[in-house]
């Protein structure tokens, strides 16, 4: 098993900045990515950016140039910096973890942490 717990999310005033950061315990040798996925109210969850064992990262397009994933070390705690915060940025977000086995991936999530930008 894979515990994820997420901190940082809060009320920002539109263009202003946060940072989310994500924690893992257990079972975490075999997870080779993580991320944050985000939902709002009335739609779907979406991814938001993802960052590999190896470095590598991606993101929605709805936030690039404006967020960045990033890790102190291997693989935890893992990052999610956002500037330039924007209404449509609203949403709970959740921190994700991928890990491999013998069998299909799995999947892990945090309990999610509350992002809202308003004036």
């Amino acid at each position: 098993q894979v515990h994820l717990v997420e901190s940082g999310g809060g009320l920002v005033q539109p263009g202003g900045s946060l940072r989310l950061s994500c924690a893992a315990s257990g079972s975490i040798f075999n997870i080779y990515a993580m991320g944050w996925y985000r939902q709002a109210p009335g739609k779907q969850r979406e991814l938001v950016a993802r960052i590999t064992s190896s470095g590598s990262t991606n993101y929605a397009d709805s936030v690039k140039g404006r967020f960045t994933i990033s890790r102190d070390n291997a693989k935890n705690p893992v990052y999610l910096q956002m500037n330039s915060l924007k209404p449509e940025d609203t949403a709970v977000y959740y921190c994700n973890a991928v890990r491999s086995g013998p069998g299909p991936d799995v999947n892990y999530w945090g309990q999610g942490t509350q992002v809202t930008v308003s004036s």
